[in-house]
């Protein structure tokens, strides 16, 4: 009988045990995550995380305490250049053991210890699951209207001000009934038309096709319009510049014939 066994002595000799737990150690900070079997990585966890916990403190006290377990100078200066500053936030619980199934030959337990801080796929999960607590803080804010304002309450309100933010969107992409597009164009006329608005309204006007009765009443307003001498003038020339139809050349002739005929003025005074 074994009595007073605290911890598992691997099957090896003291000194056989310690040689193999600081070899795995110093290959677990350099590579941060190595694979064992399942009695090794547990007696790992129990060996390596109290030599993290020193490495926080960086002395030269506490750099010759390490190096005494772990006898590897690129070990122990990797510990306290980049680990411990990545730990220094987390009390504790500096490793993972991760179990992978049995081993074919032997049919041991097999698994994964790597070091929490480094495995990036997990450090998005638990952001993940971060944010889907908040919505449920902003689910249950009716319950809490009453109470004083804490910081769940300042969260709860940003959460109902981004829902907000949601709902205008899918409002704006959502297809408008014929009530809708009424009413937007009554708020279109009654709001106030900036200068630039103005323009580009004009420019459309001129653009757009004119219908028969527009072109009417512009002619007529034309018309009414009083002439200046220059538009006058320019009209003459105009209408003595077009090319004259038939009927205007026999009116011409027929005003030409007359004038021949009639005798000049001072033939009639003469006669008389």
């Amino acid at each position: 009988m074994r009595h007073g066994k605290r911890f598992n002595h691997l099957s090896r000799t003291s000194a056989h045990r310690k040689a193999m737990l600081a070899n795995m150690a110093s290959s677990l900070i350099i590579h941060k995550r190595i694979k064992t079997t399942l009695p090794k990585a547990k007696a790992l966890r129990t060996y390596i995380e109290p030599l993290i916990t020193k490495s926080k403190t960086d002395s030269t006290h506490s750099r010759r305490v390490v190096f005494s377990y772990l006898n590897d100078k690129e070990a122990v200066t990797e510990l306290f250049r980049e680990i411990s500053i990545k730990v220094a936030e987390r009390p504790g619980g500096y490793t993972r053991i991760i179990k992978i199934g049995t081993r074919l030959g032997d049919n041991a337990e097999m698994a994964f210890i790597e070091l929490v801080d480094y495995n990036e796929n997990l450090l998005g999960a638990d952001d993940k699951a971060q944010k889907k607590t908040r919505r449920r803080r902003g689910s249950a804010k009716k319950q809490e209207a009453d109470a004083p304002a804490t910081d769940q309450t300042v969260e709860t309100l940003d959460e109902t001000e981004e829902e907000k933010i949601e709902e205008e969107k899918t409002e704006e992409q959502a297809p408008k009934t014929e009530e809708g597009k009424t009413e937007e164009e009554k708020t279109e006329e009654q709001a106030p038309k900036t200068e630039e608005g103005k323009i580009e309204e004009e420019k459309t006007e001129e653009q757009a096709p004119k219908t028969e009765e527009e072109k009417i009443e512009e002619e007529k307003t034309e018309e009414q319009a009083p002439k200046t001498e220059e538009e006058k003038i320019e009209e003459e020339k105009t209408e003595e510049q077009a090319p004259k139809t038939e009927e205007g050349k026999i009116e011409e002739e027929k005003i030409e014939e007359v004038k021949e005929e009639e005798p000049p003025k001072e033939e009639k005074d003469k006669k008389e």
